[in-house]
């Protein structure tokens, strides 16, 4: 896993970024060249499958993923869970390599996973270490070769169908009748997935979604809204997206974060790649909080009529902060150690509404450096789904977060890595062993 020299390469087959994806693709392009090449008895040399990447240290997404430990998959994944391209293209893609066989998977190279009480699963370590080890030490048992940093900043696809990449970075001109783009999308910049890839796939012809966004992204809210003043408060709470119709789009319940900034946790996460979506072509499309996420408005108004002697504060006690009430109740201007039966209507509508659909007026979000995954990319209309080869363009391939798919937080936008690599890799290793 050196830096390599200066000088040309030839390569059999190229993949560009070793992030999840791509590390993924180079595995099981290799694995398939030499298991087809060894059940033909014709194998004369070993295929030459070279995985580039721009960053100065590998896996950086890998190694903070979960807080560091690494959300390998969620123990039910199916295509509901994702956006971007047509869920039954994603549907497909994701059968041909499942969860049961992501864990056999990730078991074969020494990483057993646990299931934990949300669906997710983590490596029995806690570490997202053991992770990129074992996926960095797969690549070298397949006899691909990892360099880097090489960042790759064009390709040409001459007329005999063979590309020629060049970039900065130690490996000079690199040719192949094959690549795989594993660039990553836009999301977390530093860790190398800055976008550059996008560029690479519009210059072999390919389109880019006119939209491209930050999803997983916490949300902010205006300077002077009272939830930023309950920094660090955390509940279980709904979040509930309207068309400006006043037709119900989405919902949300989870975690739910108030910070210096505005809202955050994993409710808010999942939220806000529909919220941003909405307001594209809907910028009356709003946002409102439910705080009693098990309760409906009808009902809690009704306990707030049926409470006798007994106030605000005693009545939610057991459900809400105390902090987080009474900033519910100035917000509205109602006396949290009033009785819920001397409220007048008026009082017990906006206190009802403060509760339950209190509105949140979205300034806007953290943007690519704080987003977990990117909306938006190479759409899958302009894929293969049984391969991931472009329709494009001959021996191009596809695979993660440069495409238009992205899920739910819970280790969704990994299995898509999983699930979307190993297509690509096995599809282009057989190509390779095709070759005259």
């Amino acid at each position: 896993m050196s830096h390599a020299s200066a000088s040309a390469y030839t390569a059999d087959l190229v993949i560009v970024g070793a992030g999840a994806a791509g590390l993924m693709a180079g595995i099981w392009a290799a694995r398939t060249a030499q298991a087809i090449a060894v059940s033909a008895s014709n194998s004369t040399s070993e295929p030459r499958i070279l995985l580039v990447d721009g960053a100065p240290k590998l896996g950086a997404k890998i190694l903070i993923a979960g807080g560091g430990r690494c959300n390998v998959t969620h123990d039910q994944v199916d295509e509901s869970a994702y956006a971007g391209s047509s869920r039954n293209a994603i549907r497909k893609v994701l059968r041909r390599f499942d969860v049961p066989a992501t864990v056999q998977f990730f078991r074969e190279l020494g990483v057993d996973l646990k299931r934990e009480s949300t669906g997710k699963l983590f490596p029995v370590t806690d570490s997202a270490r053991t992770v990129l080890d074992a996926l960095l030490r797969a690549v070298r048992d397949s006899g691909a070769l990892i360099r880097y940093p090489y960042r790759v900043e064009l390709i040409q696809r001459h007329a005999d169908g063979v590309y020629q990449l060049s970039g900065a970075g130690g490996v000079g001109s690199v040719t192949a009748p094959r690549v795989i783009l594993a660039t990553g999308g836009k999301s977390i910049p530093k860790t190398g997935s800055d976008g550059g890839g996008y560029a690479l796939a519009r210059s072999l012809g390919h389109q880019i979604t006119r939209r491209v966004f930050p999803a997983l992204v916490p949300l902010t809210l205006p300077a002077d809204h009272f939830l930023r003043g309950l920094s660090g408060l955390t509940v279980i709470a709904s979040l509930e997206l309207y068309a400006g119709s006043g037709k119900k789009i989405i919902s949300f319940t989870d975690s739910t974060l108030c910070t210096h900034f505005g809202l955050s946790g994993p409710s808010v996460l999942d939220f806000s790649r529909y919220y941003t979506a909405a307001r594209f072509d809907d910028p009356a499309a709003h946002a409102v909080i439910n705080w009693l996420p098990d309760h409906t408005a009808a009902q809690v108004e009704a306990e707030l009529l049926a409470a006798s002697k007994t106030t605000l504060l005693r009545l939610f006690d057991s459900r809400l902060p105390e902090r987080l009430l009474r900033a519910l109740c100035a917000a509205v201007a109602v006396d949290p150690a009033s009785r819920a039966d001397t409220l007048t209507r008026d009082q017990r509508k906006a206190v009802l509404e403060a509760l339950t659909r209190l509105p949140l007026p979205i300034s806007g979000d953290r943007g690519f450096n704080y987003a977990e995954v990117t909306a938006g990319g190479v759409p899958l209309s302009e894929i293969k789904l049984e391969t991931m080869e472009s329709r494009l363009a001959s021996g191009l391939y596809f695979c993660g977060e440069i495409c238009d798919v992205d899920g739910r937080i819970g280790g969704y936008n990994f299995q898509w890595a999983w699930s979307s690599g190993y297509v690509a890799g096995c599809a282009a290793g057989a190509a390779v062993s095709a070759q005259p």
